[in-house]
């Protein structure tokens, strides 16, 4: 027997598997070519004689999703070999990513190396040993032409007659057939027609009741909305309370605080002015002008008139020195005979010191 069970699952419909054709037994491989039928075996499906090479067979998960063409086409020999080196390929691919273990990448000037760890060494070679083999099998040969089959003869012939009418009569035969008939066709039609007047009274019925299932809807959908209504209304109204005597306990709030700050402030204006009069803030400005511009200026006046009457004081007195160590130079040292008047002008120097003092108090006072 030739598997030929392909599992096919569609993508929209959960079936579980089907099947591309039935089961068929593997019929014999022809020693010879035939070359009469030669048109007829090309037509017909193809024999394979070996499974593994039939695409039709599933290889791997069964449960994989696999959808293949209900004919499948030979393939040629280069699409054989391409996809037995992509196997290969892919076989490799895999083989050296389980072998490869997770060995981080070396750094900069180093370089990683495969060691053998196992108890037995093998030789690893860069080239892969290579073997070439030979076959040869045998050429088809012509098929001889199939000769003549005649089977051989057994048993014994035997005859026998049969009359007209013998067998049966057709009239007669035929009316329980006819009856049969005729009453099923009349049942059926029965049925169809009661099953059609069921059906109206049913879609009848049915108009009915969506009829009165709309109407309870509509009364419903009214209800609900009316509801909807007095619910929002009667919240409206809350909210408006609410607000309301939020807004009376601030005004009471604002009263109280109104009160309260009248209270507290009707000995508190009086006491600010007074401290700010104590501290300066409110002045008279004829009394603020005359500390601030006329005192400032008399002081430095006087001040002034005062710098100016020490320093006449002191060049008077520097002068009235200056006069009296001259005289007592002058008296210290006997006069000559010659300046015998000299005396008598005496009085003009002693004259002259009271000039001085005089223009000196006269400096003295103010202008």
């Amino acid at each position: 027997m030739v598997p030929t069970m392909v599992p096919i699952r569609a993508p929209e419909l959960d079936v579980p598997y089907s099947f591309c054709s039935q089961p068929r037994s593997l019929l014999p491989r022809p020693k010879y070519r035939e070359q009469s039928n030669a048109a007829e075996t090309e037509k017909g499906p193809r024999r394979y004689g070996n499974i593994m090479i039939d695409p039709r067979v599933v290889r791997g998960n069964a449960l994989s999703l696999r959808l293949l063409p209900e004919s499948t086409q030979p393939s040629t020999p280069e699409v054989k070999k391409q996809r037995k080196a992509q196997k290969k390929l892919q076989a490799r691919k895999l083989t050296q990513e389980q072998i490869r273990t997770g060995t981080p990448e070396p750094v900069e000037g180093r370089e990683h190396v495969h060691v053998q760890t196992e108890l037995y060494l093998e030789e690893i070679s860069d080239r892969i040993i290579e073997v070439d083999g030979e076959c040869q099998t045998d050429e088809f040969l012509d098929r001889p032409p199939t000769p003549l089959f005649i089977p051989a003869k057994t048993g014994k012939d035997v005859a026998t007659q049969i009359e007209e009418g013998e067998l049966f009569d057709f009239d007669i035969e035929v009316k329980p057939i006819l009856e049969v008939l005729i009453g099923k066709t009349v049942e059926q039609a029965l049925l169809e027609v009661m099953e059609e007047e069921e059906l109206a009274q049913l879609w009848s019925h049915q108009r009915a009741f969506a009829e009165l299932r709309n109407a309870e809807f509509a009364e419903l959908q009214r209800l609900e909305e009316q509801d909807r209504r007095i619910r929002e209304e009667k919240e409206r109204r809350r909210l408006e309370h609410l607000e309301k005597l939020r807004k009376q306990k601030e005004t009471a709030e604002k009263v109280a605080a109104r009160a309260f700050a009248q209270r507290y402030l009707a000995d508190l204006i009086p006491s600010v002015f007074n401290n700010l009069y104590d501290r300066g803030f409110f002045y008279d400005p004829i009394e603020r002008d005359i500390e601030t511009e006329f005192l400032p200026w008399l002081m430095s006046e006087v001040e002034e008139t005062l710098q100016k009457k020490v320093l006449g004081r002191v060049m008077l007195d520097s002068l009235i020195r200056t006069v009296v160590e001259k005289r007592l130079d002058e008296f210290s040292h006997p006069p000559p005979s010659n300046q015998t008047e000299a005396p008598a002008e005496e009085p003009r120097a002693t004259d002259a010191a009271p000039q001085a003092s005089g223009e000196a108090d006269a400096a003295d006072q103010p202008v």
